[in-house]
């Protein structure tokens, strides 16, 4: 239902800059749209997953342990979406952002003891306990902007800088390692075979985290030695990931994996695990100073980078997981729902990949916001279905 509602807001942001909505203050309402999206749909389903796998492997009372936590998310995350539309960053807004912070910081806290006390150890307690130090970290962005806002010394660069790295730290740390932590916690026995391999693939991507988050503020990596580093980190990341998952897919065929077991989903993880890939490559090639500095403020380019992410990469996984796990129930008109999203997702990434390269040709295309308003329904059509076939079941 939280993301239906981020869709609709998603929608109602293309609409107003096709045709007019005086009515609505577009900034505001992207302000809802972003911090909903993070608090209320991805990081709201994350925690509840991750809760979910406490249940099945340490303590069958998990969710009665963690209800207050994630009703006190909720809240904070419903806080931000009625205020930030009709304030945008003013009081009531920060108060709820800031509570959504603390509620961040105590899940992490009670989560990471949870995590001691599982008898049984696997390499994705470790990305889970990375993605909780990400996601705590990240955090540090937000109160960089608050002092800034506080002390009225907004410098352009410093902004951007604290904005890239709440970003950076909740995509590629909270986000990811969380989503590669339930897959691999699905996939345990294939990683046994490869015990010290996984290990090393985990450190790698780990420390990978850190510098690559110069990408997105290549003004602060022009020391050579430093943007060295970074194209090292950014590589790394690309070889680790492509190795792992072919070693995943050559295993697949020896160890049937129950979380494959339905060839729909397969096809839907193969699909997550392409856009990942296609991520890591737009990464390392952005690594270069002179495709970053052409790149680097065009709109279109940087809003198909977070969708590619958000979308094609952590949705569709936390879509895929619930099938898998039969959290969501797979229906005839589930699937329909996400064949219908994931059209959606395609129509939005392939026109905002033409917008982006028609304005480096300084070239506008004609109609496009039109067609990326359609995306934005098709993305709409598809969450609307898939809340319908929950309640539905058929």
């Amino acid at each position: 239902m939280n993301l239906l509602i981020v869709a609709i807001l998603g929608t109602i942001l293309r609409y107003k800059i096709v045709f007019s909505l005086p009515f609505i203050n577009q900034k505001y309402l992207l302000h809802a749209h972003s911090h909903f999206a993070f608090s209320g749909w991805i990081t709201m389903a994350l925690m509840t997953l991750t809760v979910d796998y406490l249940k099945k492997n340490q303590n069958s009372n998990a969710f009665k342990k963690y209800k207050s936590v994630l009703w006190l998310n909720l809240l904070t995350s419903y806080g931000m979406l009625f205020s930030f539309p009709f304030e945008g960053y003013a009081t009531v807004s920060i108060i709820f952002s800031t509570l959504s912070i603390i509620v961040s910081y105590v899940f992490a806290m009670m989560y990471w003891k949870d995590l001691k006390l599982i008898s049984i150890k696997n390499i994705s307690h470790s990305y889970l306990k990375a993605a909780l130090i990400f996601f705590v970290l990240s955090s540090t962005g937000v109160f960089a902007l608050a002092y800034m806002m506080a002390t009225k010394q907004v410098e352009q660069n410093y902004y951007l800088a604290s904005v890239y790295f709440f970003l950076h730290f909740q995509y590629n740390g909270w986000f990811i390692f969380a989503i590669i932590g339930l897959w691999i916690e699905s996939i345990t026995t294939t990683l046994t075979i490869m015990p010290y391999l996984s290990k090393l693939f985990f450190w790698v991507l780990s420390f990978a985290v850190l510098p690559t988050y110069l990408l997105s503020t290549p003004w602060l990596s022009t020391n050579i030695i430093i943007h060295s580093i970074v194209i090292i980190a950014a590589t790394l990341q690309f070889i680790v990931w492509t190795a792992l998952l072919i070693i995943t897919i050559r295993l697949h065929n020896a160890v049937k994996e129950p979380i494959y077991e339905n060839r729909f989903v397969r096809k839907i993880y193969l699909l997550i695990a392409l856009s990942f890939s296609i991520k890591l490559l737009l990464q390392l090639v952005s690594s270069s100073t002179y495709i970053s500095n052409i790149t680097y403020g065009f709109r279109p380019i940087v809003i198909g980078y977070l969708h590619l992410v958000f979308l094609g990469v952590v949705s569709l996984f936390i879509l895929a997981y619930s099938f898998s796990k039969k959290i969501i129930p797979l229906t005839y008109t589930s699937k329909a729902a996400i064949i219908i999203f994931i059209v959606g997702i395609l129509l939005n990434e392939i026109l905002l990949m033409i917008q982006g390269i028609a304005d480096l040709a300084y070239y506008v295309i004609p109609d496009i916001n039109l067609l990326l308003l359609l995306a934005a329904f098709i993305l709409l059509i598809g969450i609307t279905f898939l809340n319908l076939s929950v309640k539905l079941k058929h």
